[in-house]
């Protein structure tokens, strides 16, 4: 028993880290700040990359061509070698809306991953707008969101400014793997630090970045962060690092309509990259699953080892293993909350975080194997040691 009482030591000082001293990544927020309108309201360009996302587009694209921006607005399609009639399905939503223009995707360079490639061929067909608007072909927009977003962009001087979008909880397994990882990225990324001037914590979200063009050229471009395939979290790290006042929230005005109706299909999309964000290091690896193991599997474990050892040898592990799930299951509530689940759950978290090590545990296999995640027919698969995957293969979302 003292082995399971000093890990459950061990788990209870990171829970109590986590929760009181982690930039209280467990809070949900309120979200966007309501903010004055702007002087002259800046031109903004929402650029859309999409390959075989015809089945998507009813749901999402008339979202944003409906947006009542008071100032100038246009949405760039960037079609990349899409074989489902993705540029016809967008062009017949469009029913001659000159606020959208579809641009075929050219001939991707070497090195370059494939939704970066997509963006920049966006970016480079919109011209000198004062904002552009990165955001996924899923992703379905309120009335009002785009307004709101440059609100917020010019009262609080930001160059970055990303939404989480509400993710699909359709499903039985959707509602076990999405709010879990939406909580996790938190945790890797506190919002509130990404927010805070100086902070090295540095991300965004993909499905919705708005960005100050003039920031995004300052800080070098899309070309240099041509090789990632996250290129949300390349982004955010670019425009920071380069002196830009970033920001991101959880939002329920910017929605994904992707649906992920199997395991196979939520499993799919976590392995793709999660070694990739490990950087390809075993070291790395290890030093994860171990981490997951103390934090989610030792309170639990802790927990029921003290309860068959009995009140003489087990009330220590006790105390502390069921402290630290209690911490775990409170700081997981509000993100049930959000997405409207029963707190219920709460305590099943360990049981959500073993599922996640073993995706990453997979994600190494697929890696060493030569093959990488699969999605929308292209093969992720690491070949640098510096980390960079091929980028010919990279996966446009």
């Amino acid at each position: 028993m003292m082995v399971v009482g000093v890990l459950a030591c061990a788990a209870l000082a990171g829970w109590l880290y986590l929760a009181f001293a982690h930039g209280g990544f467990w809070k949900t927020g309120p979200g966007l700040p309501d903010a004055p309108a702007p002087d002259a309201w800046p031109g903004v360009v929402a650029v859309v990359p999409a390959r075989d996302e015809a089945a998507v587009l009813p749901e999402t694209l008339p979202t944003l061509l409906a947006q009542r921006y008071p100032g100038a607005f246009r949405v760039i399609l960037v079609d990349d070698g899409s074989g489902d009639g993705t540029a016809e399905t967008a062009a017949s939503l469009a029913d001659g809306d000159p606020a959208l223009s579809i641009v075929p995707a050219g001939e991707r360079p070497p090195g370059w991953a494939g939704k970066v490639w997509a963006m920049s061929e966006g970016v480079r067909a919109a011209g000198e707008p004062d904002f552009l608007l990165f955001t996924d072909a899923d992703i379905a927009y309120a009335p009002g969101t785009v307004e709101g977003l440059v609100r917020a962009a010019v009262a609080g001087h930001r160059d970055l400014l990303s939404q989480m979008a509400t993710l699909s909880t359709r499903t039985g397994w959707e509602r076990v793997v999405v709010p879990a990882f939406v909580y996790f990225f938190a945790q890797l990324y506190p919002f509130r630090r990404v927010g805070r001037d100086g902070a090295r914590t540095a991300a965004a979200a993909g499905g919705c970045m708005l960005v100050r063009r003039a920031a995004l050229v300052e800080a070098g471009g899309l070309a240099r962060i041509h090789d990632a395939l996250i290129d949300d979290v390349a982004l955010g790290r670019l425009v920071k690092r380069a002196g830009g006042r970033c920001r991101l929230d959880l939002s329920r005005d910017v929605v994904s309509r992707r649906p992920y109706p199997r395991l196979a299909d939520l499993w799919a999309m976590i392995a793709r990259s999660a070694y990739h964000q490990l950087r390809y290091s075993p070291a790395l690896l290890a030093g994860t699953v171990a981490g997951l193991l103390l934090l989610y599997a030792v309170p639990p474990a802790a927990t029921a080892a003290g309860l068959i050892a009995g009140p003489a040898g087990g009330a220590p592990a006790l105390a502390t293993g069921a402290l630290a799930w209690a911490l775990m299951a409170v700081t997981y509530a509000p993100m049930l909350r959000f997405y409207g689940l029963s707190l219920v759950r709460a305590p099943a978290l360990p049981l959500v975080a073993l599922l996640y090590a073993a995706m990453t545990l997979d994600s190494a296999r697929r890696h060493r194997a030569g093959r990488g995640g699969t999605w929308k027919g292209r093969t992720l698969s690491g070949r640098h040691k510096s980390g960079a995957a091929d980028a010919s293969r990279a996966p446009l979302e």
